[in-house]
């Protein structure tokens, strides 16, 4: 292979590898860090940086002392644009030695580094470097390094920041100093779903009605989980309302159902549980069934009837009502529906609205062997026995003598 064939490939090569970097992140370079600093002589300081942004997995700091009518060569954020990813720093090549200033002064200072506020002021008021992450002991006029959330101490999974402290060595004159400090961001880490985060998700996903009646909610609560990332930063699924987050879940859940194919298999099963449990007088249980069903939008028209009825029975009147609007909004013409929230209205001290429906639906029956006066009577004895009110049943049963 000739000259100009390999320095081609070489070209090609290195071109790939830069492209491939930048797609698993980039330097944040509008959440740098450029501070001035001047440092009294024989004085301590403590800079805080920038907030480091969400998925910071690397940052790179250089630390240049200046002389008073000095001035920066080239920034740090402007070198970086030739290092496309911190590896060509970490491995100790020819790019951490671009990172160091071309110029510095005669001053020389010695730093720490610190991962919260309250180690950072007891550096200040005592010079104490013990529980620092990093310490350079020996004076330097200028320094330049990457720390990597892999190998260093200074950058947790979960900090927001990095303190630096400087101590003067000029026992007589101030001192100047240039701080810099440029994130790196991990893109996918950047959305902020990180181990704990991920495992929050999925614990609320399991505590769900939905997750509780399947067989395997392992499978749906991880389906459930990969389509929220895809959707949502964690930060941003976090600051979503209540009600919003609620129906994110059941957007989700449906979903995966749906591609699980479990959907029909579950909705089915857990209606026929329902059922059995109304039908057992564990009005309850049979409520927290149906109002999945319900929230989920899965509900039919004999869900809400029998959602409703249970509501009746417990004493929840108001929620009665409220269901029974819902299922008489699928059909109205279903009796039993209608019957129902006959009864709801007049548990619920508006008899005017019950009378109207009793006397509307008299004549009729709501199944083809059971009429509606019957229906009435029925449930009025199953009422009486579960100790609802009954002082309007005779009202009510007077309305189908005229």
């Amino acid at each position: 292979m000739n000259i100009k064939k390999l320095f081609f490939v070489l070209l090609i090569s290195i071109s790939f590898e830069s492209v491939f970097a930048q797609q698993d992140g980039y330097w944040d370079k509008e959440r740098a860090t450029t501070k001035e600093i001047i440092v009294s002589a024989r004085d301590r300081i403590v800079i805080k940086t920038e907030d480091l942004p969400v998925g910071t997995t690397e940052v790179v700091y250089r630390i240049t002392l200046l002389d008073e009518n000095q001035q920066m060569a080239n920034s740090l954020v402007s070198v970086l644009k030739s290092i496309p990813d911190p590896t060509g720093i970490s491995q100790g090549s020819a790019g951490a030695v671009f990172l160091l200033s071309k110029i510095s002064g005669e001053d020389k200072c010695k730093y720490a580094i610190f991962t919260n506020d309250a180690l950072a002021s007891e550096y200040k008021k005592s010079g104490e470097t013990a529980k620092a992450c990093y310490y350079q002991n020996v004076p330097v006029s200028k320094d330049a390094k990457g720390l990597s959330i892999d190998r260093s101490l200074c950058i947790l999974p979960n900090s927001n920041a990095m303190w630096f402290g400087f101590e003067s060595k000029n026992w007589i004159m101030k001192q100047k100093i240039i701080l810099e400090v440029v994130p790196w961001v991990n893109k996918r880490l950047s959305r902020g779903w990180t181990l704990e985060n991920r495992k929050v998700i999925i614990n609320q996903c399991k505590a769900s009605e939905t997750a509780k009646s399947l067989r395997d909610s392992d499978d749906f609560c991880v389906c459930v989980l990969e389509k929220m990332q895809k959707d949502y930063k964690f930060q941003e699924f976090q600051k979503l309302l209540s009600i919003e987050k609620s129906k994110a879940y059941k957007d989700f859940g449906n979903a995966c159902l749906k591609e699980s194919g479990a959907s029909n298999t579950f909705y089915s099963d857990l209606r026929s549980e329902a059922t059995a449990l109304a039908k057992q007088g564990k009005y309850g249980n049979a409520i927290d069934n149906f109002l999945t069903i319900v929230v989920n939008g899965q509900a039919n028209i004999t869900d809400y009837n029998t959602l409703g009825y249970s509501y009746i029975l417990t004493k929840q009147y108001s929620k009665a009502i409220k269901f029974l609007l819902e299922g008489e909004r699928l059909d109205g013409s279903e009796l039993l529906i209608q019957l129902n929230l006959a009864h709801a209205y007049m548990f619920n001290k508006d008899f005017k609205s019950a009378k109207s429906i009793y006397k509307k639906y008299q004549f009729q029956n709501v199944t083809n062997t059971l009429s509606w006066t019957q229906k009435v009577k029925l449930d009025f004895e199953t009422f009486e026995k579960a100790g609802l009110p009954s002082g309007d049943f005779d009202r009510v049963l007077r309305l189908f003598e005229n």
